[in-house]
C-alpha cells in the first residue's frame, strides 16, 4: 500500500517555531511529528510514502537520507509551485508513479486511526474516495460531513451556526482514493481536494466517511501542538508515550518539571519549574524562571516568569521580565 503525505504547508499558525523548522518536523514526544505519523501508516500496511513538499523541503531529505522513515520507504515531491491539497496529491502521485488505491495523510494531524481497517471500509462500499472523521463537541467552527446508514456521503455543511449541524462529524483528514481519482484533478494547477474533488465525487454517489473513536488531534495550532506533545507524557496514545525529559537534556538536580517535556540539547537551570510547558532542542531557561503552559525554544532569563506563551529559536525573555500569553513576544519579532 502507497499513501502521499501533504507536508508543504508553511505552518503560519504555529509561528515563530516554523520560522526554524517546518512543521511536520517538529518534535511531538521528542521525535518528529512526521516520523509518528508514518509510523500509524505503516502499521496499517503502507509501505512506500511520497512526501508532498512545498515549504523548506531539504530539512525532510537532510533528516531521513537513507530515504526511509519508520519502516517505509520514501520518496520526495517537491512543488515549484503552491499546488493545494487535491493539486499536491496529483503532482506528487504523478511523481512517484501511483497507479492504484493509495492513502492520503494531512501532514499536521497526529490519529491512531487503524489505516488497514480504513482501506477495507473503502473496498468493501466500490468507493472512489474514503474519508476517515472524527467527532468534535463543537461542530460548528468546522465543516461537518453528513452521511448515511452505510457511509455515503450526503452532504457538507461548512461551519454550521450551533445546534442546526447535521452531524458532529468532521474530516479528520486522511483519506483513501482510487488511483482513478487522480485523472478529476487537472495537473499542475491549484485544486482543494475538500472544497472541489470531494464535492464532485459526492455528487455521483462514490464518495464514502466512516467516523472512529481513536485518538486525533490537528498539531497546526499552539495549543494543539503543546496538548499533543502533553497527551505522548500522559499516555493518551494507542501506541506511542515518551519520558519527560529525554536522554540528552540538561536538567539541574533542583529543578521542578511538572507533566512537562524537555527535548535533547536542552538546558533548564536551577531551581527552574516547568509545568504543561515543552521546551524543544536549544532552548535554555535560566535559574529561578518559571514556565507554565509555553512552548519554549528560545532562551528564558534568570528568575523570568512566562505562562502561555509560544518562544520561537531567536527569542528570549529578559531576567525577571514576566511574560504572559497577553503580553507574549511578536511573532514576527522572534
Amino acid at each position: 500500500m502507497r499513501a502521499v503525505v501533504l507536508v508543504g504547508g508553511v505552518g503560519s499558525r504555529l509561528r515563530p517555531l516554523t520560522y526554524s523548522v517546518p512543521k511536520p518536523m517538529l518534535p511531538v514526544g521528542h521525535q518528529p511529528i512526521i516520523e509518528r505519523l508514518i509510523a500509524n501508516l505503516v502499521r496499517g500496511g503502507v509501505t512506500d510514502v511520497t512526501l508532498a513538499l512545498g515549504f523548506k523541503p531539504q530539512p525532510f531529505m537532510d533528516a531521513f537520507p537513507d530515504g526511509t522513515c519508520s519502516g517505509a520507504t520514501l520518496h520526495y515531491a517537491v512543488e515549484p509551485e503552491p499546488f493545494d491539497t487535491a493539486g499536491a496529491v496529483r503532482f506528487a502521485a504523478d511523481a512517484s508513479g501511483i497507479d492504484d488505491t493509495f492513502v492520503v495523510a494531512n501532514g499536521d494531524v497526529l490519529t491512531d486511526v487503524d489505516i488497514a481497517a480504513l482501506v477495507t471500509f473503502h473496498r468493501d462500499r466500490d468507493a472512489l474516495a474514503t474519508i476517515h472523521l472524527t467527532a468534535v463537541e463543537d461542530p460548528s467552527a468546522f465543516g461537518v460531513v453528513a452521511t448515511d446508514a452505510n457511509g455515503l456521503v450526503e452532504k457538507f455543511v461548512e461551519k454550521p451556526p450551533p445546534g442546526t449541524a447535521p452531524s458532529n462529524f468532521i474530516n479528520a483528514g486522511t483519506y483513501v482514493l482510487d488511483a482513478s481519482v487522480l485523472a478529476r484533478i487537472p495537473p499542475a494547477t491549484r485544486t482543494s481536494i475538500e472544497r472541489e474533488t470531494f464535492p464532485a465525487i459526492a455528487a455521483g454517489r462514490r464518495l464514502y466517511a466512516t467516523a472512529t473513536d481513536d485518538y486525533w488531534i490537528d498539531t497546526g495550532r499552539p495549543d494543539l501542538y503543546l496538548s499533543a506533545n502533553l497527551d505522548m507524557l500522559l499516555g493518551l496514545r494507542a501506541h506511542d508515550s515518551c519520558d519527560g525529559v529525554a536522554p540528552g537534556a540538561t536538567v539541574s538536580a533542583s529543578a521542578r518539571v511538572h507533566e512537562s517535556l524537555v527535548s535533547p540539547g536542552a538546558t533548564i537551570g536551577d531551581d527552574s519549574s516547568l509545568v504543561h510547558s515543552v521546551v524543544l532542542a536549544g532552548a535554555v531557561v535560566g535559574a529561578g524562571a518559571s514556565i507554565t503552559g509555553s512552548t519554549v525554544m528560545g532562551r528564558i532569563g534568570d528568575g523570568a516568569t512566562v505562562t502561555g506563551c509560544v518562544i520561537g529559536a531567536d527569542g528570549s525573555v529578559a531576567d525577571g521580565e514576566v511574560v504572559t500569553a497577553e503580553r507574549r513576544p511578536d511573532p514576527d519579532a522572534t
